[in-house]
């Protein structure tokens, strides 16, 4: 951590969900091994199988062969670097900002709002979705939305706004999305990767059944026993059916 290296220098990803694990392995797999990833006390990832968060349950979560692990005490951030892994921190007021001073901080939340990033907090910070202005919040801006537009770097202006509308997958779009029906804990999911029929129960909240609108595979399922509000995204079914 001594080096100039951009290569030796902390690098800060806030969150560790998808997105968020994308960016991390696409980092790793370039040369930079210094990654701190920040999340909250409980992630609400629907697709837990390649995210990086899920470590904050079990300790450690590996994606495509990149391994990340959960830190208990603060200097476990180098132990984890050390044996060649991400470390992921609970951390939701982002605290280690202001002890590791990282070179880079990356807002990779997608709370499609800003949260809190400045541009001052570290020499480079970028973010990701809508949300944010480039030149202003950060000093880029990623865009997230699908189409021409999808991973442009923006050195100024903002990402195109949510639209509120999930992105078209063998031409359905919110019916592959499952949604709490009412408050309560998520209970009796079916696994990710398992094939389900138009109608079939997938989940139940506070008991109550949550059924598949389409036919497809369950392409994402939130953590079973997470409590959730009405209206939480907790899955979605691809309609191809492919279960790679």
């Amino acid at each position: 951590m001594k080096s100039d290296s951009p290569f030796h220098r902390p690098i800060i990803i806030k969150g560790a969900g998808e997105m968020a694990t994308g960016v991390a392995v696409r980092l790793y797999r370039a040369g930079f091994r210094h990654l701190l990833m920040l999340e909250v006390a409980q992630p609400m990832a629907v697709r837990r199988a390649v995210s990086f968060c899920e470590a904050v349950y079990d300790g450690e979560q590996v994606v495509e062969g990149v391994a990340a692990t959960l830190l208990v005490a603060d200097e476990e951030s180098v132990h984890a670097w050390e044996r060649g892994r991400i470390a992921v921190a609970v951390d939701p007021d982002w605290t280690w900002l202001d002890r590791l001073q990282p070179a880079v901080s990356i807002d990779a939340v997608i709370a499609k709002r800003n949260l809190g990033t400045r541009k001052e907090e570290a020499p480079l910070v970028v973010a990701l979705g809508p949300g944010f202005t480039a030149g202003q919040d950060a000093h880029f801006v990623v865009e997230t939305q699908r189409g021409h537009n999808l991973g442009r770097l923006l050195a100024s202006g903002e990402a195109e706004p949510n639209t509120g509308i999930p992105g078209n997958i063998g031409g359905y779009t919110r019916e592959r999305v499952l949604r709490a029906p009412t408050g309560g804990m998520v209970e009796d999911a079916r696994a990710i990767g398992e094939m389900v029929a138009a109608g079939d129960v997938v989940c139940t909240v506070n008991g109550e059944a949550v059924r598949a609108a389409i036919a497809g595979v369950v392409r994402g399922m939130i953590r079973p026993g997470i409590l959730v509000r009405t209206g939480t995204k907790i899955g979605d079914i691809d309609p191809r059916g492919e279960k790679g």
